[in-house]
């Protein structure tokens, strides 16, 4: 009984440890991806001499990935704002790419769930300021 409290705290540690590792060669994945995908829209953008609207709105998104990598490598979190900002270029990406084919009942819809997730962010950036919480922060910050 005595070695039980020692042990248990010893496999927490490990798989602490081996949860962290997992994450940055997931983030290290994302971040190499994020990059080779973004090397090859560049690359397709200098043979063809072009570059569109949605060209350029797919290098944001490659950066909003990239930003998104950053901040979880920087703070150990993910602000869900991230996301949300990358869906609302997604949705205005896909509204262009179908600029012949769009209905009207699609450029409504795509246009309410841009505003709605606007709102959400919104929604989301009040509370955070309103009620901001630091009980997510890691014990290494020390509480500041």
């Amino acid at each position: 009984m005595k070695y039980e409290g020692t042990l248990r705290k010893r496999i927490k540690e490990r798989l602490e440890q081996i949860i962290e590792t997992a994450e940055l060669i997931g983030l290290l994945v994302t971040g190499i991806g994020t990059a080779l995908a973004m090397g090859h829209l560049i690359w397709t953008m200098a043979n063809s001499g072009d570059v569109t609207l949605t060209d350029l709105l797919l290098m944001f998104l490659y950066l909003e990935v990239f930003a998104m990598v950053g901040q979880y490598l920087k703070a150990g979190q993910l602000p869900v704002r991230f996301p949300l900002y990358i869906a609302m270029v997604s949705i205005a990406r896909d509204v262009i790419l179908r600029a012949g084919t769009n209905t009207n009942l699609h450029l409504v819809a795509s246009a309410g769930a841009i505003v709605l997730i606007a709102l959400g962010v919104l929604l989301i950036r009040y509370g955070q300021s309103k009620y901001p919480s630091h009980t997510n922060e890691r014990p290494e910050d020390g509480g500041h």
